[in-house]
């Protein structure tokens, strides 16, 4: 990441809820296309979240700590804060010397932004400021939230107008957190209603929602010049599994996440 950081624009973008096994189904059927161009083999990484609910795990995020791979480590990590006997940080972590990922990237020159979703990212308040308050610049309107059923269309077009508007030569940073999958989410299912409520079902029809607008997000952010991109999840949810449902609970379908980097050139 020390090659990366620098020269590549960073994208962070994360698919707020989503579940690794209904990530892992969709890839192999053939139904999400757009991310499984990206995804090695077609295959997600299967990983375990920092945290079980968006404003934990994505403290974590932002410190560094991105999900874990499930398999046994120590796992290098991408980036680290300077911390005196870190296990995970290695030759190749982008080491930075601020509280968190965001300002680290600030002071090496790039210009950072967050594309809300989630109400986590609302700024209504001091308590859905304080992620949005880690960039320079911040956007969230009501039509990027949970019970837009255009949410993600939404969110993409102001991703879109803040890379139309930046200077060329200045790098970007921009993080955009999907609201689409988190509930409710029923409206994204062709036939289930507001009485049927949200499923496993429409958890994945709103996964294919988010595939067929996010190519425009990678043309958006590849079409300035060579770009490193992480797409991954913050947790999980639960849909009746040992008779939970939602999230902030240390359930497996909780924990395990779907994780992919890859690296976006320029057009």
């Amino acid at each position: 990441m020390n090659e990366v950081v620098g020269s590549h624009d960073l994208l962070l973008i994360t698919l707020d809820t989503l579940r690794y096994d209904v990530a892992a189904e969709l890839a192999a059927a053939g139904r999400i296309p757009h991310l499984a161009r990206r995804l090695p083999g077609g295959v997600w990484d299967e990983r375990h979240a920092p945290g079980s609910f968006t404003y934990a795990s994505h403290q974590a995020m932002f410190a560094g700590f991105l999900p874990t791979p499930a398999a046994p480590g120590p796992h290098r990590r991408l980036f680290a804060a300077r911390f005196a006997g870190s296990g995970t940080t290695a030759e190749g972590t982008y080491v930075f010397d601020t509280p968190d990922l965001v300002s680290g990237l600030a002071a090496a020159g790039y210009h950072t932004v967050c594309v809300g979703g989630v109400g986590f990212f609302n700024k209504q308040g001091a308590f859905g400021s304080v992620l949005p308050g880690l960039f320079r610049e911040s956007h969230w309107e009501p039509e990027f939230g949970v019970p837009s059923a255009t949410s993600f269309e939404a969110q993409v077009a102001c991703a879109e107008k803040v890379v139309d508007s930046l200077d060329p030569d200045r790098r970007l940073f921009l993080f955009l957190n999907v609201s689409a999958l988190h509930q409710p989410n029923w409206f994204h299912l062709p036939g289930a209603t507001r009485d049927s409520g949200d499923s496993r079902a429409s958890h994945a029809a709103a996964l294919e929602y988010v595939d067929r607008h996010i190519g425009r997000l990678f043309a958006a952010v590849g079409g300035r010049g060579p770009a490193f991109a992480i797409v991954c999840s913050d947790h999980g949810t639960a849909y009746g599994e040992d008779g939970h449902t939602g999230h902030r609970i240390g359930h497996e379908v909780v924990w395990t996440v779907p994780y992919t980097h890859f690296f976006l050139e320029a057009r």
